[in-house]
């Protein structure tokens, strides 16, 4: 298991645009699907990465704690599913049914958004304001599966509820780390 930071892209940049299969649904999930939010989190994920699998309760708790608050919510997997079989896209829908979510969980097989985001691991996250400016780029929380730590997600949670709010974000962010993603051999 490769522990890989995030990038930390610079905050204000733009989301890159896309346009990816919800692996429940089957529908095209879009950036522009989110117009109107006041925000927009993009989170990447994956079935078998022990850092997702030791925070997957807390991001469901995420999507039903943020509804109706005009949040936008999306996870991306974007691993080689040739080598990690695990993140095929009908595993990740039974992921995505089994705990919960009320978001789209989408497969990105050409792997062209996760390098467009920059993202490196999962799980990694990207919190957007209403104008797609990147507010937040970091961890969920200091817990690690191998820390006895609680999984509160206390980081990005005050991010989104200042962007919420309308206050400023902390500057301050720390990587998120976990499994780096799985890219294609060329």
């Amino acid at each position: 298991m490769a522990v890989t930071p995030s990038n930390m892209p610079p905050l204000g940049i733009k989301a890159p645009d896309f346009s990816l299969p919800d692996t429940v649904s089957g529908k095209m999930v879009s950036l522009s699907d989110f117009r109107g939010c006041k925000g927009l989190l993009v989170m990447f994920i994956c079935k078998h990465c022990p850092f997702v699998k030791h925070v997957q309760e807390e991001l469901a708790r995420i999507g039903r704690d943020y509804a109706g608050k005009n949040l936008g919510i999306v996870a991306i997997s974007s691993n080689d599913v040739s080598q990690y079989p695990e993140d095929s896209p009908e595993n990740l829908k039974q992921m995505a049914e089994s705990l919960g979510f009320n978001f789209p969980l989408c497969y990105d097989e050409t792997q062209e958004v996760a390098k467009a985001f920059q993202a490196a691991c999962t799980p990694d996250f990207f919190l957007f304001d209403e104008n797609f400016s990147l507010v937040y780029r970091g961890q969920l929380d200091d817990s690690r599966p191998s820390l006895d730590i609680p999984v509160t997600g206390k980081d990005l949670r005050e991010a989104i509820d200042a962007l919420l709010a309308g206050k400023p974000i902390n500057p301050n962010q720390k990587p998120s780390i976990g499994c780096n993603i799985k890219w294609k051999q060329t």
